[in-house]
């Protein structure tokens, strides 16, 4: 879902919020990878096709968040390193340096990537343009609501 507005200059990686999700988290853009996705644990379907998933929230910390969501998709995704899986996707709302909008997020495990979460093609498009030689272009390097020591 498009803004209407003239697509909006962020650098390979930036801070993101999920409100829906009371969550700020570092998130890497990547133009080759279709869909989104987060780094998640104990992935358990319930019924009337909702998920109960833990975000990891830091690779340093065993700070973790459990929620629950409605599953809005199914589909076979292969990996970067070629491997096929299957996944489940929920909707949630994307906050980037000012702008939301409804993307939809894989639920798989990160844990041996940097990043906590990856920002593909669909929930890029119309709405933001990638300048790959700038990290943080629209949101500050340090975490928002940190303080330099």
């Amino acid at each position: 879902m498009s803004t209407g507005n003239k697509p909006l200059t962020i650098g390979w990686r930036e801070w993101v919020s999920l409100p829906e999700w009371n969550l700020k988290v570092r998130a890497k853009a990547d133009t080759g990878a279709r869909s989104s996705a987060i780094d998640c644990s104990d992935i358990v379907e319930l019924p009337g096709e909702r998920v109960r998933f833990t975000i990891r929230l830091s690779r340093n910390t065993d700070s973790n968040m459990t929620l629950e969501a409605p599953i809005a998709l199914r589909k076979h995704v292969r990996s970067s390193t070629g491997h096929g899986h299957d996944r489940l996707f929920v909707e949630t709302t994307l906050s980037l340096a000012g702008r939301e909008k409804k993307i939809l997020v894989s639920l798989t495990c990160r844990k041996k990537m940097i990043h906590r979460m990856l920002l593909g093609r669909e929930a890029l498009a119309s709405d933001f343009l990638v300048d790959s030689g700038v990290d943080h272009w629209a949101t500050p390097a340090k975490k928002p609501g940190r303080k330099k020591k």
